[in-house]
């Protein structure tokens, strides 16, 4: 069934050649209009199907609620990640403690630390150069469970102070590896349009919000 409605708007689009649409989206003012239009133009002797109709307003209402939500959704994300920097610029200055197996000796000295999953197990932190060689085991002794912190004095295991630099870091529990960690100042505070909140922490790099184990 023809609309003369419709096709009337569509010449004059269509003749407007070259401009530019600003708006080619459906409201839900539209449709409505649309609706009583096709509805007035009906032919008496043919109806629309009143089933139809239903279902199309359904329809179009689904739509319209989840482009409001997704709509919702991006507004909160927004202002989520807008907190997020603003807490994290107030961690600057203190010292965080983040994920890493590698960790750097500057001034004769690397602070560490390691997750324990069951204490009173045995625990060693193994310091390897650039060549992986083992240059310094530290016993931690049997700790408690949860981080245990350590700190290197850049010497190794016959008491020879070595270079500052990056260093390979290894810890067990009673032989089984375990995650190591280093800590480092935070420097400063950065947003990535993909990933979120991130800091700085001197020593490691950029590191995100939810990867930091502990802030002191």
């Amino acid at each position: 069934m023809a609309v003369n409605g419709v096709s009337n708007n569509n010449s004059t689009n269509n003749q407007a050649g070259g401009n530019a649409v600003s708006d080619q989206s459906l409201s839900q003012s539209d449709f409505l209009k649309l609706m009583v239009t096709q509805m007035t133009n009906q032919d008496p002797t043919k109806p629309m199907d009143s089933t139809q109709m239903v279902s199309q307003m359904a329809q179009f209402s689904q739509v319209a609620a989840t482009q409001q939500l997704q709509t919702s959704f991006d507004s909160l994300s927004k202002n989520l990640t807008g907190d997020q920097f603003v807490r994290a610029s107030a961690m600057v200055g203190k010292e965080a403690i983040v994920p890493s197996k590698v960790g750097t000796l500057k001034d004769g000295k690397l602070d560490g630390a390691v997750n324990v999953g069951t204490a009173g197990t045995f625990v060693n932190v193994q310091i390897k150069d650039k060549d992986g060689n083992v240059v310094r085991t530290i016993s931690l002794n049997q700790p408690d469970a949860g981080l245990q912190q350590f700190t290197w004095d850049g010497k190794d295991d016959s008491g020879k102070a070595l270079p500052d630099g990056v260093y390979t870091l290894g810890a067990t529990s009673n032989g089984t590896a375990i995650d190591t960690f280093v800590r480092g100042k935070i420097e400063g505070v950065g947003a990535s349009g993909t990933d979120g909140t991130y800091v700085q922490v001197a020593g490691f790099g950029g590191t995100l919000l939810s990867q930091i184990a502990m802030v002191q």
